[in-house]
């Protein structure tokens, strides 16, 4: 009897709920902001869980340059959503911020050091997070499940002093894209040095095609020259550079010949780059528009929705005519992070965890078209990946330099100058070569 009292009451309980309209709190959230509101019915939830008022969370989270994924990222966190509401009975909302790759550093940096602290913040592994976790803004990670799961590989990149301190997204394997097609119709094969390249830029221009597509709206996507060209020289011909650099005893005029891509790609591109963003460059580059890209696979998301019948390419970028340095940058870049000041940190953590999911994450990763970065991914790598790691697989690569972000900055902004001839070569080099020493004495307090 007092079973079936029981029932009758929460059956009426929840029909007063229902003819009451529901809770009105989160009408008219955007759906970045809204979250499952729906009752447990998980096996797992406790009935004591059930029957308690949930508890509500507002999750802030700031992706800077991630706003290409924002639908992907908008609905796994729906997800997340509801599991945690089903399992720990809390009501999880989010109120978050996609800022662009130009300012987006900045504006994080302002937000930690004033205490405005997200929840969840994105932070590039290898640029951003050694200065990060000497500041303090990363939370250990290393006791949470994700840590064992995060290839051997890759773990050492978002680590310091032995701590798990992000969640890796992007693995990338990198040097400029391509379009497969256009090669295969031209006859033609990635050059593997510098004077190939030109070669291969002469027969694009004989076919009236242009070779490079340049979308230099956006002063990130120029500073890419600058770890590519670095990169390959310091593991060919100038082995102590960024030594010298960080000693504040080297120079750019040491490794000038890195001009010399620049220039060729510059002098064979697209028109009107100043008004070419990354979003229309994916759109040119998808639409046959240029035959090579110096960008990254992280665009592939972009190109295949223009085009999904495109083939991409990747291949590693000739600097120079020694064969040596024709290499692949390997990197980490988007991870995702928790500080020790999050309000939320429990349910952070949570979140970061899921981001690693054994079964949901492998459809993450697949949508945004990121490699695998789990020992439990199974999802097999695109086509371009398998292209990238060919060159690995063959010692063709090397870890993405570690320069100071306030030097690949002010590269971008430079560079854009250096193509609209308001700078010279000269001029180029004594600003980098200022920045970083400037980074350096800043480094040093």
């Amino acid at each position: 009897m007092k079973k079936a009292l029981l029932a009758m009451t929460a059956i009426l309980a929840l029909g007063t709920t229902a003819a009451c309209g529901g809770s009105k709190e989160n009408g008219g959230a955007s759906p970045s902001q809204s979250a499952s509101d729906t009752p447990s019915s998980s096996p797992s939830a406790s009935p004591e869980a059930s029957k308690a008022a949930p508890t509500k969370v507002e999750l802030k989270i700031f992706l800077g340059g991630l706003d290409r994924f924002r639908e992907q990222f908008d609905g796994y966190f729906e997800k997340f959503a509801e599991k945690e509401k089903q399992e720990k009975n809390i009501t999880v909302t989010f109120n978050s911020e996609y800022p662009g790759s130009d300012n987006a550093p900045q504006i994080l940096k302002t937000r930690l050091a004033t205490g405005d602290v997200p929840d969840i913040f994105s932070v590039h592994a290898v640029n951003e997070l050694p200065a990060y976790y000497k500041a303090g803004y990363l939370a250990d990670l290393s006791d949470q499940p994700l840590a064992d799961k995060i290839t051997d590989g890759i773990k050492p990149i978002v680590s310091a002093d032995g701590k798990v301190l992000a969640v890796p997204m992007e693995s990338l394997a990198w040097g400029y894209l391509y379009n497969k097609t256009i090669f295969k119709e031209q006859g033609l094969t990635p050059p593997t040095t510098l004077s190939e390249m030109k070669a291969v830029v002469q027969k694009l221009n004989d076919a009236k095609i242009t070779p490079f597509e340049l979308s230099y709206k956006e002063s990130w996507i120029p500073q890419l020259f600058l770890p590519l060209t670095v990169g390959g020289l310091v593991n060919s011909t100038h082995t102590d550079f960024l030594d010298k650099m960080n000693k504040n005893e080297g120079s750019f005029a040491d490794i000038q010949e890195m001009f010399d891509i620049i220039d060729l790609v510059n002098a064979n591109g697209t028109k009107r780059a100043f008004e070419t963003g990354n979003d229309d460059g994916s759109a040119d580059f998808a639409s046959g528009k240029a035959a090579m890209w110096v960008q990254g696979p992280w665009n592939a998301d972009a190109i295949l929705k223009v085009n999904d019948k495109f083939e991409l390419g990747v291949a590693p970028l000739p600097i120079s005519d020694d064969p040596k340095s024709t290499l692949i940058n390997t990197s980490v870049s988007t991870s995702l992070a928790t500080s020790p000041e999050s309000k939320n940190k429990e349910v952070a953590l949570d979140l970061l965890n899921f981001i690693l999911d054994d079964q949901a994450s492998n459809d993450l990763y697949q949508s945004l078209k990121f490699n695998p970065v789990s020992k439990n991914h199974t999802f097999k790598p695109y086509p371009w990946v398998e292209d990238a790691s060919a060159y690995v697989s063959k010692g063709e690569s090397y870890q993405d330099p570690t320069i100071p972000q306030a030097v690949k900055d002010e590269s971008g902004k430079a560079l854009q100058s250096y193509f609209d001839k308001k700078m010279t070569k000269d001029q180029v080099i004594k600003d980098l070569d200022k920045t970083w020493k400037d980074a350096n004495a800043n480094a040093s307090k």
